[in-house]
C-alpha cells in the first residue's frame, strides 16, 4: 500500500526544503511527479530545480519540455504520471486521497504549517487518509533543519 508522508513546514520555505527530499528519492533509484496547484508554482519549481545549488541540479522536466520516459523528475498540474514514478509531492493542498491506490510507493504532502488555509487543509486530508486506511507518517522539521518523524 502507498505510505503517505506529511512534511510541516515550520521554519523554511518549501524551495529550502523541496530539492533536498526529491534528492533522496532518486537515491532511492525511484522517480519523482512534483504536483503543484497553479502555474507559477510550476514556473518557480523549474527554475530552482536548474538552480537550487550552486554544485549541483536536478534533471527534470514538464509537459512544455522534455521526454517523459527520459526525465526522473515530471512537473505538472495534473493528475498525470507520464515518467511511471514512485513517489509524487503533492504541493499547495493538492488533495492526495485520489492517488492511494495509483501504484506509487509514496506520497508526499508539503504544507506550510505557519499558513492556517494549508494547516487546515492538511488536517482535512489526514483525517480523509484516515477513514481509507492509508499508511500514514508525519514529519515535523527539528532546530537543526532536519526532520523528526512525529506519528
Amino acid at each position: 500500500m502507498t505510505e503517505v508522508w506529511f512534511y510541516q513546514l515550520q521554519r523554511r520555505r518549501l524551495e529550502q526544503v523541496l530539492p533536498n527530499l526529491v534528492e533522496r528519492v532518486l537515491q532511492r533509484g525511484w522517480r519523482a511527479v512534483i504536483q503543484a496547484a497553479t502555474p507559477e508554482r510550476l514556473a518557480t519549481l523549474d527554475d530552482l530545480l536548474w538552480t537550487y545549488a550552486e554544485d549541483s541540479f536536478l534533471p527534470h522536466g514538464g509537459g512544455k519540455n522534455g521526454d517523459p520516459e527520459m526525465q526522473p523528475v515530471w512537473l505538472t498540474l495534473g493528475d498525470d504520471n507520464p515518467n511511471d514514478a514512485q513517489t509524487r509531492f503533492l504541493l499547495e493542498g493538492v488533495e492526495a486521497t485520489h492517488f492511494v491506490d495509483h501504484g506509487y510507493q509514496r506520497l508526499i504532502i508539503l504544507f506550510d504549517g505557519r499558513d492556517e488555509d494549508f494547516l487546515q487543509a492538511a488536517r482535512v486530508q489526514w483525517k480523509k487518509l484516515r477513514q481509507i486506511n492509508a499508511t500514514l507518517a508525519y514529519w515535523a522539521e527539528t532546530d537543526e533543519g532536519g526532520w523528526q518523524k512525529q506519528a
